[in-house]
Parts: structure tokens; sequence; C-alpha cells
């Protein structure tokens, strides 16, 4: 494909620990005895994804679109919200080339995941799975995460312009 114009998108994003709530990553639930405080369903990885793509395309944040002062968003699949952006990016004539991820997670282990989250990202996404990188990473019990109390996602985004 050629595209006529390139851009990145840079997203990052964090949640509080909290007990009683699922644990969300890129759509898949993750078995853990803990998940994550938010407004939404707290997928801090597709608020990440969702962060960059918007980013990419100059078009504000997650807050902007889904504030979180508003009871519609009281839930919400973060899968959903990650679409908008999706849709928001195509209708500007922008293809996702590929998205690299990393989740920052004291614990549990994440690496069986991998594929399960990828796959979820890129039904998402509307792109093969072979262009969504999801890494995991420890704080290495230093700061809120390393402590146990939060969990942290980052993700850049490469979009590509359709020329013509």
């Amino acid at each position: 494909m050629a595209y006529s114009e390139y851009r990145t998108g840079l997203g990052w994003d964090t949640h509080r620990i909290a007990t009683g709530r699922p644990l969300l990553l890129g759509g898949v639930r993750i078995e853990c005895e803990f998940g994550l405080e938010g407004h939404s369903d707290a997928d801090v990885l597709a608020h990440a994804v969702t962060d960059a793509l918007l980013g990419a395309t100059a078009q504000g944040d997650i807050g902007m679109h889904f504030p979180d002062t508003d009871p519609r968003w009281k839930g919400a699949d973060s899968l959903k919200l990650l679409k908008h952006a999706v849709d928001l990016a195509s209708a500007q004539g922008f293809d996702i080339v590929n998205v690299d991820t990393t989740v920052i997670l004291e614990r549990p282990k994440l690496k069986d995941y991998r594929l399960a989250i990828r796959e979820s990202l890129a039904a998402t996404l509307g792109i093969a799975v072979d262009r969504v990188s999801v890494k995991f990473k420890t704080a290495e019990k230093v700061g809120p995460v390393g402590e146990g109390r939060s969990a942290e996602a980052q993700a850049i985004a490469m979009l590509g312009r359709r020329a013509g």
C-alpha cells in the first residue's frame, strides 16, 4: 500500500489495582485475584492504544472522547472505545500500519496470554496479528507498579494516510 503521509502516536495509561474487579488487558480477561480500578472496564492496555491512535490523528485523548464524568461510559467495554478511535482514524483516510505495546505489571505473569491479547487487539484494530506487538515488563519492585499498587501500559501506533 502506498501512503502519502505517515504519523505516529504515543499512548500511556495507568490504573490502580482493585479487588473485586476483573483484570482485562487488550480485551482479554486475565485469571487473577484482582483487577484494575476505573470508570470504564479499566483495560489499561486498550486505553493506551486508544490514546496512541488519537494522538497520531491529532484528535485529543481518551478523556476528551469518553470523560469519566459521563455516566454513559460507566463500566464501558474499552474495546468499543478503541474501535471509536479506529473509526476516527479511518474517516481521516488513515490505515493502521502497526502497533507496539508494553504492559507494566508486577504480577501475574502474562506470557501465556500474549497471543490472545494480540489477536483481540488485531481484530479490533482491523489489522493482521503480525502488526501487533505486546510486551510484558515488571517494574522491578520500584514505584507504585513495582509495589503492586497499579498497572501501566504504553503504546505507539504508526498510521499511513491512503494516497489519492
